[in-house]
């Protein structure tokens, strides 16, 4: 279809402001218009641009954090909830073992992961979503960064880490458990370590996986073994120490360094490095 120059102009006098105009505090937000359909083609390129952007930032910013575990969960519970106990001590341990601990950087589980690994002094990053009414980075992060786009920050809690830890949550804890299965099924991502916390939430999920799914044959029995569930947080950095060291050959050697022409960012100083 051939766009003339005046349909051009009445599709551009319909694009919301938003997405038009710089925020005044730098970085413009284009706010819900990108899955809305095809619109004008200038803003469909700056789109591809500002998507680039923010995959830039995430790289300079993690490129050089070192070995990584990834905590997925909900952000809805409060301190002195179960899970919150639960993922703080997650963290403890995850920092303990010498992993720098990443999450969405939200609250809830996220904060409770990022909390217990600075407690520890361990290191703490986050990678967070930008939301309308809500998630802001938690105060036990020692570095993050924004993102308005939930795919990009999706595989910054991908790319850098060596094991995923998910304990209870909603919609978006379910997507982020699925689709890193589906990455390590497809061999888009490799075998890292699976591991659920608590049984009581996770059980009735897995006994589906593995008498309806694997029973009609839509995933292989080795996908469903994949997962290790547990309500023990020494089970658990076992389980991903074992990994890392003995089937992935990981190593603590000493940490790259960044290039600052390159605008890289290295990790933070903890009081331990220094």
């Amino acid at each position: 279809m051939v766009e003339t120059e005046s349909e051009a102009e009445t599709q551009a006098a319909q694009v919301p402001k938003s997405v038009l105009d710089e925020t005044e505090a730098g970085g413009g937000k284009y706010l819900g218009d990108f899955l809305e359909g095809p619109r004008n083609r200038r803003f469909e390129m700056l789109e591809v641009f500002r998507i680039a952007l923010e995959f830039i930032r995430g790289f300079r910013a993690f490129h050089f954090l070192g070995p990584t575990v990834t905590v997925f969960g909900s952000a809805r519970f409060s301190e002195g909830h179960e899970y919150y106990i639960m993922a703080r001590e997650i963290g403890r341990r995850i920092a303990d073992a010498g992993f720098v601990t990443m999450t969405g950087g939200g609250p809830g589980v996220m904060e409770a992961a990022n909390r217990g690994a600075m407690e520890a002094g361990g290191l703490s990053v986050g990678s967070n979503i930008v939301l309308p009414h809500e998630q802001r980075p938690n105060q036990y992060i020692d570095r993050w960064v924004d993102f308005d786009y939930f795919f990009v920050r999706k595989l910054m809690l991908l790319k850098y880490s060596q094991a995923f830890v998910i304990l209870p949550g909603g919609f978006g804890t379910l997507d982020e458990l699925f689709e890193t299965s589906t990455l390590i099924q497809t061999g888009k991502l490799h075998g890292f370590p699976l591991v659920l916390m608590g049984h009581d939430f996770w059980d009735p999920l897995l006994d589906f996986v593995r008498d309806t799914m694997v029973k009609a044959g839509t995933i292989g029995r080795a996908d469903y073994d994949r997962f290790v569930v547990t309500d023990s947080s020494e089970v658990a950095i076992a389980h991903i120490l074992h990994f890392a060291t003995e089937s992935y050959g990981l190593r603590w050697t000493k940490r790259l360094r960044p290039r600052w022409i390159l605008g890289e960012q290295g990790a933070p100083k903890k009081v331990s490095d220094q």
